[in-house]
């Protein structure tokens, strides 16, 4: 279902229908607007009349004027006031990857709204540039403030951050207090949210820096670590591989998963090919060095809250436990049965 209730095409034919057959052509070629819908080069435009670049892009700036001046064009108003009461139901700043699929999934349609669009006066074309996407605006006040509250949210992550989507919005609507109460859901927000070029989600729909690993996934140690987060507990590596697999249908060698691991500050060996994050309190060593950072971070202890806090950061088996505390050389136990480092 068309979510515009003009013809497209129909009233290209009309507004273009004054000009002379080159500049048309040039129009319909940069534009895309012919059948098959392939936009055309400066450079292409002008080896098919043998003419410069510079001299194409006259004529096209020459034709574009000629049109809004044109009966035809003005007799056609309609569908740009239509236009812009769309983009303002959509924000009224919209990025151009949302807006042109939104209003139709074919690409020919697209490049006509696209030229609707460059013509009427009431829409602001915003260029690509570090922060943001191309995008269209119809009020400078809307578009000044979702641009400065990106910023600010952009600004309030760290490196590391993944945000939840609706903790996401949340954040973004603090930094955006005074936008009008038609604004305030959550599919704006995941709209004016798509604008940003440094803020994005990744494939699980967690929310971060762009340049984040955690959300520019681009390998093997970055999907096992999204999902060894999803399921929040240590995981075999053979089961890392598996669920990577399911989640994101990469089919992951069991060996190349567990090298990848390894090699990762992210992850800890906690087992044998029994895997944790870091971030959980997981610490790498030996028995011994784990059972001695413990101890000299909380003081003398009995066994048995020493095996339980061991196992909150590493997967040793009970006795491998005891059989460290009873050597002497390491460890010494006092009259009340507490364990300490010698």
């Amino acid at each position: 279902m068309s979510t515009i209730s003009f013809k497209p095409k129909k009233v290209t034919k009309k507004i273009i229908s004054e000009l002379s057959p080159r500049t048309s052509d040039v129009i319909m070629s940069r534009f895309g607007l012919t059948n098959l819908g392939e936009k055309k080069t400066l450079e292409e435009i002008g080896k098919k009349y043998n003419i410069t670049r510079e001299r194409v892009r006259q004529i096209e700036d020459a034709a574009l004027n000629f049109i809004k001046k044109s009966s035809a064009y003005k007799s056609e108003q309609y569908i740009f006031e239509e236009l812009n009461r769309l983009i303002h139901t959509l924000g009224s700043i919209v990025a151009e990857h949302e807006l042109l699929p939104y209003i139709s999934k074919d690409k020919a349609v697209q490049n006509h709204i696209h030229f609707f669009l460059t013509l009427g006066e009431a829409f602001k074309k915003h260029r690509e540039d570090d922060h943001f996407h191309t995008r269209w605006s119809i009020d400078n006040d809307v578009t000044e403030k979702v641009h400065e509250a990106l910023r600010k949210l952009y600004a309030s992550l760290n490196d590391e951050d993944l945000v939840p989507e609706t903790e996401i919005i949340k954040k973004f609507f603090d930094h955006m207090k005074d936008v009008s109460i038609e604004y305030r859901d959550e599919e704006m927000a995941r709209r004016w949210l798509s604008l940003s070029k440094t803020v994005t989600k990744n494939p699980l729909g967690e929310w971060g820096k762009a340049t984040s690993p955690n959300i520019r996934v681009r390998g093997v140690k970055d999907y096992a670590f999204l999902v060894m987060r999803k399921n929040g507990s240590p995981m075999h590596f053979k089961e890392v591989a598996d669920s990577i697999s399911k989640t994101f249908t990469k089919k992951i060698h069991y060996a190349t998963c567990h090298n990848e691991l390894i090699k990762d500050p992210r992850f800890v060996l906690v087992g044998r090919g029994m895997y944790a994050l870091a971030e959980w309190g997981y610490k790498r060593g030996i028995a011994r060095e784990v059972i001695a950072d413990i101890l000299a971070r909380e003081g003398p202890l009995d066994k048995e809250d020493i095996v339980l806090k061991v196992n909150k950061e590493r997967y040793f088996k009970k006795n491998t436990i005891l059989v460290n505390l009873a050597n002497p050389k390491y460890f010494k136990k006092n009259k009340s049965g507490l364990y300490s480092v010698v």
